[in-house]
């Protein structure tokens, strides 16, 4: 656990945000589930914002941002940064205010982690919308695991243009995982909402977009050869939480 919380201390909170509002381009997404134990979330968001206030009265140079899981089993959050290559993995953090802080992380967030599991994976802007949203306060992520690559590679790409085509950008933003247990998705797509109410907005799926373009016996092809090439998908909703982030 100390080895994990440590790497997630100097590597994964200090690593430079994916900027909202910017271009959607090939790079990496380095993300970290963090999941409290029971009844123990009011002090591991304390022990945050601890930890913050620190990092920000000693000048940090890092910044992060703070997800909260809405869905599922246990008290889960999220945080996610970017890299444009893996050798930014072989730098040393430079961040002064890092090693000052140290001792709150450690006795402020630590005792009320349960578990962290971390991933890496790739952006994939040729099947993705070029923009990130500039008023984000939902993520809406989809995962897949897959059992025929190129099937599925092939099927999102054709989806994702169809789409692109019709209403001038696909839908989402796409990423690869790069290795993990055989329990790991394989890719994952996010969607972004301003609001709650967003979610109740009525739209278009990808399927009914592609139908509207090319007919239903195409339609059905596609939603055949998407079947035959997905082993099993899950999703969940995320809310920032802007007081914990920087």
């Amino acid at each position: 656990m100390k080895l994990s919380m440590k790497k997630l201390c100097f590597a994964v909170f200090l690593l430079p945000l994916m900027v909202i509002g910017q271009t959607f381009e090939k790079g990496l997404l380095s993300m970290t589930e963090i999941t409290v134990k029971i009844g123990h979330s009011a002090q591991f968001e304390d022990g945050m914002k601890k930890w913050k206030e620190c990092m920000v009265e000693n000048e940090t140079t890092g910044n992060w941002a703070v997800w909260e899981r809405v869905q599922g089993e246990g008290n889960v959050y999220g945080i996610t940064g970017n890299m444009e290559k893996w050798a930014e993995m072989d730098e040393e953090s430079s961040d002064p205010a890092s090693g000052k802080c140290v001792a709150i992380f450690y006795n402020f967030i630590v005792p009320h982690v349960e578990k962290v599991s971390n991933a890496i994976t790739t952006t994939l802007p040729e099947w993705s919308k070029k923009t990130m949203s500039t008023d984000t306060k939902l993520v809406w992520v989809s995962y897949f695991k897959v059992k025929n690559y190129d099937l599925f590679s092939n099927t999102v790409k054709d989806v994702s243009s169809t789409i692109a085509s019709k209403e001038g950008t696909p839908k989402g933003q796409w990423y690869a995982f790069q290795g993990g247990s055989e329990h790991d998705p394989d890719y994952m797509v996010v969607s972004t909402f301003n609001s709650y109410a967003a979610l109740d907005e009525d739209e278009d799926g990808p399927f009914k977009v592609y139908e509207n373009v090319h007919g239903k016996k195409k339609a059905d092809q596609m939603k055949e050869n998407w079947r035959n090439s997905v082993d099993t998908g899950w999703s969940y909703l995320w809310e920032l939480q802007t007081e914990l982030s920087n």
